[in-house]
């Protein structure tokens, strides 16, 4: 079966960490551009970080700089993403995707294959 799966989600206090896991099966991910999003209640998705297929390249938006981390281990076809120091307003599903092209994009509308996501909640 082709599907991606994210899992780290769960609840933390502020300045805390997780970190998410976005795993493949029935599909190589390392030929793929990797977006990680988040959506929180009422808000529209957005872009939080990027990595390029060979691992070289990855992207930030700026609220995240700095206490985010994204990596990615083609031999295990799993991408991650580090979360440190949360906040509060990082409460949202965070979602995996991938894009069939040579750069990264924040317009998740690019992005084909898409996990079921994994909830966040920063919270004391």
């Amino acid at each position: 079966q082709v599907q991606l799966v994210e899992s780290g989600g769960g609840l933390v206090q502020p300045g805390g960490s997780l970190r998410l896991s976005c795993a493949a099966s029935g599909f190589t991910l390392e030929y793929y551009v990797i977006g990680w999003f988040r959506q929180a209640p009422g808000k529209e998705r957005e872009g939080v970080s990027c990595i390029s297929s060979s691992g070289t390249s990855t992207y930030y938006r700026d609220s995240v700089k700095g206490r985010f981390t994204i990596s990615r281990d083609n031999g295990k076809n799993t991408v991650y993403l580090q979360l440190d120091i949360l906040k509060p307003e990082d409460t949202a599903v965070y979602y995996c995707a991938t894009r069939a092209a040579p750069s990264c994009s924040w317009s998740y509308k690019l992005y084909g294959r898409w996990g079921q996501g994994t909830q966040v909640t920063v919270s004391s």
